[in-house]
């Protein structure tokens, strides 16, 4: 049978904006994909009701798939941020991120 909302409460979460601890029945759900109605096979950040009120609630379009795009282990943030300026003027850029020459900056 399924459980009630009330019977969520038990698990503490840890709100990855600011780092407290707060119980789940007092965090505020959050999925990064933009689409939180769509459960199946995601995990959720769980943000405390301040900064969860502080967050942009607008469509973050294709956010996530240009920084996994861009992103690679050991990158300089000078490196990742022209990856990322270059990824937004030229979208298709971020496909290829070894495209981008490191002399530009």
């Amino acid at each position: 049978m399924w459980s009630t909302r009330s019977n969520r409460g038990g698990n503490t979460v840890t709100c990855p904006a600011c780092g407290d601890a707060v119980p789940r029945s007092e965090a505020r759900e959050y999925d990064k994909e933009g689409n939180r109605w769509e459960r199946h096979d995601k995990e959720f950040e769980h943000f405390c009701k301040d900064c969860f009120r502080e967050l942009c609630h607008q469509p973050r379009g294709d956010l996530e798939s240009t920084l996994a795009n861009i992103e690679a282990d050991g990158l300089s943030r000078t490196e990742f941020l022209t990856r990322y300026l270059q990824a937004v003027d030229d979208p298709g850029s971020a496909d290829d991120p070894s495209s981008t020459d490191e002399s530009e900056t």
